[in-house]
């Protein structure tokens, strides 16, 4: 078969319809989205919750979501800069440790709104292990929620499912299996405690401190530049996370932060003129062109 040239005709453009704008700006996959959030029929109303795990340069978003006509409702939302409050000093990290902790905030946090802190306390030993929740005898079920990743990739290893981890720690009924967590490994289908502790309680980036400190003191103070200021070390890291995860579990609620209100608002355009203002505008506009005008006429007169 010979070349055929695609002609797009005034039919053809007619017919068109773009996709959905999240779609075109490359920010949600609907596919996916799809599948979290349609609800079996016999479950009439039922809202289905997904925790919602989204990074940025300088933060952690963990969220419980469901999804309504109207947009998602958000139950419960925890944040990485909030771990400042509860007792980790540098602000802005992002790293395996500060996930897992975001997620166990988030978990908490839920339970206490929902009454059921008491109930289902989580997995206090933080050991590795793989941890899941159990329903009580009698009592209500565990709270569940299905992990949205959003547009990340799901390696083993990342950051996703260390929040995750720090959910179900925390006494949330989310299902996974350990395939996903640091330190699996896929010939012998097990995975490896030991070092997924190591990572929930930062010890990889001890490690990175330690070396970068011995082989390139210029580059381990840039690199590290908000550790030195906040007076950490490589070896407090694992005793600063475990304060950390202590005083999660102690209050977990949200507080409400009070913003300065700006003497002077901010102006993003110029202030509107008065009727004096404006004709003075135009009395000047008028002068300055009389004046080229009359310079005009007396250089032709020359």
């Amino acid at each position: 078969m010979g070349f055929v040239k695609v002609v797009k005709t005034k039919a053809y453009f007619k017919r068109y319809q773009v996709k959905y704008r999240r779609r075109r700006e490359g920010k949600t996959d609907f596919y996916a989205r799809k599948r979290l959030v349609i609800q079996d029929k016999n479950k009439f109303n039922s809202p289905k919750y997904r925790l919602v795990v989204r990074f940025t340069n300088k933060d952690v978003i963990a969220q419980i979501a469901s999804a309504k006509i109207s947009g998602d409702h958000i139950l419960a939302a925890a944040y990485g800069h909030e771990l400042t409050r509860y007792g980790f000093p540098v602000p802005h990290v992002t790293n395996y440790a500060a996930a897992y902790a975001t997620g166990l905030l988030v978990a908490r946090r839920l339970l206490t709104k929902l009454n059921l802190a008491d109930k289902y306390k989580g997995n206090s030993q933080v050991d590795g292990t793989d941890y899941n929740v159990e329903a009580l005898d009698d009592g209500p079920h565990p709270f569940r929620a299905f992990l949205d990743v959003g547009l990340r990739r799901t390696t083993t290893g990342s950051k996703l499912f260390a929040a995750l981890k720090g959910a179900c720690d925390g006494g949330l009924d989310v299902p996974h299996s350990e395939r996903r967590f640091v330190g699996y490994d896929e010939e012998g289908k097990k995975g490896d405690a030991e070092t997924l502790r190591k990572y929930i309680f930062g010890g990889h980036v001890a490690d990175y401190m330690k070396l970068l400190a011995d082989d390139d003191e210029a580059k381990y103070n840039a690199q590290f530049s908000a550790y030195i200021k906040a007076g950490v070390k490589a070896d407090d890291l694992q005793s600063l996370w475990s304060k950390v995860h202590a005083a999660i579990r102690a209050d977990p609620t949200a507080k409400l932060t009070t913003k300065k209100v700006p003497k002077t608002p901010k102006r993003h355009r110029p202030a509107k003129k008065s009727l004096a203002q404006r004709k003075d505008t135009v009395r000047q506009k008028i002068a300055a062109h009389k004046r080229k005008a009359g310079s005009a006429a007396a250089e032709d007169d020359e």
